[in-house]
């Protein structure tokens, strides 16, 4: 038992840590396409960026495995197989179910992190990227990658969700927590500058983070930020590139930032 138990922590810990590659990989490919210097002169912060997301893919995967071999095993869990075991309606309420109640355990364990201790142990580890990467989105201290790593496992003890419902909520999880890092919006403008945008958070809410540290602490949904009065709008990508730009230029390479998004974001004002 213990050696399957171990086997099925691995597969996952490579599964987590292959999907965070590849994702992240796929985004940094795209910044490197649309804006060529944005990531000029930091090849030792991505490095560090990569290994400490490593790490933190060890960490999410031990739980994962652990709950995955139980589910298959022994029916740990409310995750079901048959569709229809729950009507069809629930399917996407189970989504957004798990989507919010990750938004709201991530918010509150943010904002613990950023209490003066809690920050200098572990979480100045993940602000250590200045301007974090698309590299930069699982890059935790072990205390940090801990609070990250038990949210997901908890809920499926609690919440009932089909598999491929659950699949989408990390397809989520994973994708929103490389493009909120990655420096520039992969999103129309009419998702982080409409009305949309004044509920879901993007790269421009998050980049505001990176700046201020004491605000912007959600994941998914500004709901929280707004009610306890953290929320403090959308950041400003114009000095971000305009850095890059000197970086890129000091380095010697990389080509002009063509890139329609640095344009537009030298108009906006946070």
């Amino acid at each position: 038992m213990i050696l399957a138990i171990l086997l099925s922590a691995l597969a996952m810990t490579a599964i987590v840590g292959i999907r965070y590659l590849i994702v992240s990989g796929a985004f940094a490919f795209a910044t490197r396409v649309r804006h060529p210097r944005l990531y000029a002169g930091l090849d030792t912060q991505m490095r560090r960026e990569i290994a400490w997301s490593l790490s933190s893919a060890a960490i999410y995967g031990l739980p994962a495995g652990i709950i995955a071999w139980g589910w298959q095993n022994h029916g740990w869990t409310r995750i079901y197989s048959d569709l229809h075991a729950w009507p069809l309606w629930y399917w996407p309420v189970s989504v957004l179910l798990y989507l919010f109640a990750h938004d709201t355990w991530f918010y509150w364990t943010h904002r613990w992190m950023h209490r003066p201790k809690v920050f200098k142990l572990a979480h100045a580890v993940h602000h250590a990227s200045r301007p974090p990467t698309a590299w930069a989105a699982m890059a935790f201290h072990p205390v940090e990658a801990v609070t990250g790593a038990v949210a997901i496992p908890l809920l499926v003890f609690a919440i009932p969700i089909h598999v491929s419902a659950l699949a989408l909520v990390l397809t989520v999880m994973t994708v929103m927590g490389v493009t909120n890092h990655m420096g520039w919006e992969v999103f129309p403008r009419a998702v982080w500058q409409g009305p949309l945008g004044g509920w879901l958070i993007t790269a421009s809410h998050h980049q505001r983070h990176h700046e201020q540290y004491g605000c912007n602490y959600g994941l998914y949904f500004r709901i929280w930020d707004r009610l306890c009065g953290t929320d403090r709008g959308l950041g400003d990508f114009a000095r971000a590139h305009a850095q890059a730009e000197r970086r890129g230029r000091a380095a010697g390479g990389g080509g002009p930032d063509t890139g329609r998004g640095t344009r537009v974001a030298a108009r906006r004002r946070g």
